[in-house]
């Protein structure tokens, strides 16, 4: 093996790992940010994204993403890897990415999907509707050939996820009592904040190998400038978020700060390669203001997201994409005057817009008729850990009038669905 080829190869490996390694930051950010009663559940969905999708992907998507072009709209036949890369890890690196997709929807369907109908989303997701719009952006597809610049992902998997998960949100419709009659939002207190910030730090810190990483080469000189890039926006983001909650609500909003550090590192996603330091801190502060009012909208049209997803990823992602059009260092209108990249870029992040909305919307309701999108109202009240799963996330202890004491006892039930007997003679499990 070249000696180039051996170092690009350990580079595109590790950082793969990182990548891969962001799905922790998945889980633990969305089981802080949703109810106690459901962080099992969206800690399975991500095990779901990790081992469904990874494979409906690795079989089929990575194909239709990379493989030789047909009429520019998708691939066929094997993988074509960079040169001086072995195929290998070019796939497991965009593996990763096509995971991250199917996770942006996770949590934005938090609490009340079906666990087999989120299994079909993510295998559709990762082996269909991803791959053949990654495909128009870096396959050799139609957005390609017009010069659309997507570095790492802000349209191809930021704005296309968000807007799946707007889709399949708005067709699942909001969590029981989350909307009054008159328009108002009843607060649904998270799990457990310092849980979703190391989520939030996770998801950082393996932004550097999402970024960085999709230079495929370790020799890049572009290598620093990226990652810089990637912190300073991230910085930026979560800086702006913070400033907007303490004028707006007269107090410094956790959950917005989290928010805001994402919002930045999805729109820094799409230019971190072609834009100067201070665009990308330009473009993050643009991200966590969004970010406020982004999640204000989503629900005042009354569309349920748990964690924010449509107001990081999808208006993230879109506007990263158009920001390179802005800002871009050689061909951007604020830059250079000229106005050709904006118009294709804004004509790439409506395409896959689009294409995420309309997909999933026919995926939604066909699955709404074969399967059943939503858990029944007693499944939703006594929260999914237990009614998908059998298992709380965090043991309550629960002491019956016998004296005998069990870990965990879902209210309104008689009899525990999952129990271990502390004191007694009984069994040490139960299930009704």
């Amino acid at each position: 093996m070249p000696q180039a080829t051996a170092v690009n190869t350990v580079w595109v490996v590790l950082t793969a790992a990182l990548v891969l390694f962001m799905e922790g930051g998945f889980s633990l950010l969305e089981a802080g940010l949703v109810r106690t009663k459901n962080a099992v559940n969206v800690t399975m969905k991500i095990f779901v994204d990790l081992t469904f999708g990874a494979l409906a992907f690795y079989l089929l998507g990575v194909h239709l993403a990379f493989g030789r072009d047909l009429l520019r709209l998708i691939g066929i036949g094997p993988v074509l890897a960079p040169t001086d890369l072995p195929t290998a890890a070019f796939v497991l690196f965009e593996l990763g990415f096509a995971i991250a997709a199917a996770s942006i929807i996770s949590g934005a369907v938090a609490e009340r999907m079906r666990f087999s109908a989120y299994i079909v989303t993510v295998i559709l997701t990762c082996g269909l509707i991803y791959p053949i719009s990654a495909h128009w952006v870096w396959g050799g597809g139609w957005l390609a050939r017009l010069g659309m610049k997507d570095f790492a992902g802000s349209a191809a998997i930021h704005a296309l996820g968000g807007a799946m998960a707007l889709a399949l949100a708005y067709l699942l419709g909001p969590r029981r009592n989350r909307f009054n009659d008159d328009g108002s939002v009843n607060v649904f207190a998270p799990s457990n904040i310092p849980l979703a910030s190391a989520g939030a730090f996770i998801l950082w810190f393996g932004w550097f190998g999402f970024n960085a990483g999709s230079t495929l080469n370790a020799s890049s000189a572009a290598l620093a400038p990226i990652a810089l890039n990637t912190f300073i926006a991230a910085a930026a983001g979560g800086m702006a978020a913070i400033l907007v909650t303490m004028a707006k609500f007269k107090v410094a909003d956790p959950s917005m700060a989290i928010n805001g550090s994402l919002a930045g590192l999805v729109a820094i996603t799409a230019g971190c390669a072609w834009v100067h330091t201070w665009a990308a801190l330009l473009i993050g502060l643009v991200a966590g203001m969004l970010v406020v009012w982004g999640t204000g909208w989503v629900d005042r049209l009354q569309v349920d997201d748990p964690v924010g997803a449509v107001a990081v990823h999808g208006m993230g992602g879109v506007w990263g994409t158009l920001a390179v059009g802005l800002l871009d260092a050689q061909e951007g209108l604020l830059t250079t005057g000229h106005i050709h990249l904006l118009m294709v870029q804004a004509l790439g992040v409506c395409a896959l817009v689009a294409w995420g909305l309309g997909t999933t919307a026919a995926m939604g309701l066909g699955l709404r008729r074969v399967l059943g999108l939503r858990v029944s109202d007693e499944e939703e009240e006594d929260g999914l850990d237990i009614a998908l799963h059998g298992i709380p996330a965090y043991n309550e202890l629960e002491r019956f009038g016998d004296g005998r004491q069990a870990l965990f006892a879902p209210p309104e039930r008689e009899q525990p669905v999952a129990m271990v007997w502390l004191s007694g003679d009984q069994s040490p499990s139960s299930r009704p």
